[in-house]
């Protein structure tokens, strides 16, 4: 996997003053002398940057547009006036909503490109964005860093960096070139893809050694050939060309709608996968009340069934690489198991909605990387994978 470092050379970040978030002009700048760490020093010049805005809230779509910023000496021509390193910009509709308390990022790309990053005041995406940059911000000063991480990026990094547009998976193209001839130009079963994937994996750590990490290595493997197959698959599509708008629109939705759901069941295919070779009992999809199928039940279909069988030993797990609102869906899987278990790769969860889950009897669990982002009361309560299987296997 890539490092921040392939990214990024420098950034800078603040939680935004009242006076940083409300002007009355609508052309503001922000920052400060300690910008030169990672913006140098412009002297007489004015240093022009394409900027990627992009504001984050915990309620719909980040909003995101590219502008242009200005770098300067604010005081070039006052006399007697040390100088004062600003980055000038115009408002526009991601600044204008600013708040005291936003989260700012100004991050420089390897390409020179600034990307200008906020997240509303209180919003899981300050977590998930202090997570990803690892910021500390313990006073109202800007936070500089110009030595970006050189450390591999885990799979709860590449996803952050994704929500801020920029893909960090490397596609494996040679891999995708055996998963080709493989599967004869088709796209194959979402188990069968996962077992390529796994299979392809050539390091010596096995899934005893560290569940949580197998499961995500296993994860971001299949992501990358898959990322470099489909390509290939439709690119000669695309070459082809398209009868009309309409045959077009259904093509982009098909491949959108696989994505999605490649991704759910990926996940569910290595659990399983992690499962088996623990030597764990379990069975996949099994029926339960009302016709619901929850995706793993411990340890058989007859224990569930036998009511003088209590829980432990029954146990129940729910897959869902994103929580959001359906983690209730969760919650009428099996009567009989009073503590619902539900595995996540979503970093970061609100307290208030992780204390939601309490209250409904559902135990949160995620991969070591992804428990990392959640606050340490929230760490204290949230199993990691290994947990869980050593919860299925004790009792």
């Amino acid at each position: 996997m890539t490092k921040m470092s392939s990214y990024f050379s420098g950034f800078a970040a603040k939680l935004l003053s009242a006076v940083d978030a409300t002007k009355a002009s609508n052309q503001h700048e922000i920052g400060s002398n300690k910008f030169t760490a990672i913006l140098g020093n412009p002297g007489a010049e004015k240093i022009r940057y394409k900027a990627r805005y992009i504001k984050f809230e915990d309620v719909g779509e980040p909003e995101s547009l590219i502008d242009e910023v200005t770098y300067y000496d604010t005081r070039l021509n006052k006399t007697g006036r040390s100088p004062e390193y600003r980055l000038y910009y115009k408002s526009n509709s991601v600044t204008k909503n600013l708040r005291a308390g936003d989260l700012c990022i100004v991050a420089k790309a390897i390409d020179g490109t600034l990307f200008i990053i906020f997240a509303g005041v209180g919003s899981v995406h300050q977590r998930r964005l202090c997570h990803l940059f690892d910021l500390k911000l313990n006073n109202a000063a800007w936070e500089i860093d110009n030595s970006v991480s050189k450390k591999t990026l885990d799979l709860t990094r590449v996803y952050l960096l994704e929500a801020l547009g920029i893909q960090a998976v490397e596609p494996a193209d040679d891999l995708a070139e055996r998963a080709v001839e493989k599967f004869k130009g088709q796209f194959p079963s979402t188990k069968d893809f996962s077992d390529f994937a796994r299979l392809s994996l050539d390091n010596e750590l096995t899934v005893h050694d560290d569940p949580d990490f197998a499961l995500e290595s296993w994860m971001e493997q299949e992501e990358r050939i898959f990322r470099a197959f489909e390509k290939r698959i439709l690119e000669s599509k695309i070459k082809s060309g398209f009868a009309g708008i309409d045959e077009f629109i259904s093509f982009s939705l098909s491949v959108q709608n696989r994505r999605k759901s490649r991704v759910g069941h990926a996940f569910e295919n290595h659990i399983e996968a992690a499962l088996k070779a623990l030597g764990v009992k379990y069975v996949r999809g099994a029926r339960t009340e009302r016709n619901s199928r929850p995706d793993f039940l411990f340890p058989s279909v007859k224990s569930y069934r036998d009511l003088s069988v209590g829980s432990p030993p029954l146990r129940m797990l729910a897959a869902k690489t994103t929580c959001k609102d359906r983690w209730r869906q969760v919650l009428s899987e099996a009567d009989r198991i009073p503590t619902k278990h539900l595995i996540t790769l979503e970093p970061a969860i609100s307290e208030n909605q992780t204390s939601e889950m309490k209250v409904k009897g559902l135990q949160l669990v995620a991969t070591s990387s992804v428990r990392a982002t959640y606050t340490e009361s929230q760490k204290n309560w949230i199993l990691t994978f290994g947990d869980f299987v050593k919860l299925v296997t004790s009792s």
